[in-house]
């Protein structure tokens, strides 16, 4: 968790996040939708949600260290946070208007199973936002830069790049499982 916490996108919120930009450039008006953001983390969209207007905001997200952090950081009535996996996760249909997912749908083991479960419960014209991990960050498990001597970045090894299966890796020195998708 400490290394997390010292990541760009911990210590600067959106902005400090590289996908940030051009999620923002997809995102719907926001007022007075309901929105449900899957892999929340610290909660960070789910404030700009609400800066945005939307009416009410749930984030899910597995991590009960994740969620404390979010909580901590968010004074708002109309946010609640939900400690649990995003394949578990149950609602009835059409209860939102806009889900969103931000690096964290590589961590589901059917994306499948997860967009038809979006796909009900978002209204007629609702919108589904995502990003995930890019195939050439899963596609090693040393997810790091080689470099040289003098510390200069060389280059950053892949293999198994076209291969669709699940990875284990590290993350900020925990071991994580993946899913490789195109």
């Amino acid at each position: 968790m400490k290394a997390y916490e010292q990541m760009p996108r911990s210590i600067e919120g959106l902005e400090g996040a590289g996908e940030w930009h051009e999620l923002k450039i997809m995102m719907p008006a926001l007022r007075n939708k309901r929105v449900l953001d899957l892999g929340c983390g610290f909660g960070w969209h789910c404030r700009y949600a609400r800066e945005k207007q939307a009416s009410y905001v749930v984030g899910v997200d597995l991590s009960e260290k994740m969620l404390h952090k979010a909580r901590e950081k968010t004074a708002d009535p109309f946010i609640s946070y939900v400690n649990m996996a995003i394949e578990d996760i149950a609602y009835p249909d059409a209860a939102f208007d806009v889900v969103m997912s931000s690096l964290a749908l590589h961590y589901v083991k059917s994306l499948k199973a997860i967009s038809k479960k979006v796909y009900n419960w978002l209204t007629p014209g609702g919108t589904f936002i995502f990003s995930a991990e890019h195939p050439i960050f899963t596609a090693r498990h040393e997810q790091d830069w080689y470099y040289d001597g003098n510390g200069k970045r060389l280059h950053w090894p892949i293999d198994h790049y076209q291969s669709e299966d699940v990875r284990e890796t590290m993350f900020l020195g925990e071991k994580v499982v993946k899913y490789c998708r195109f």
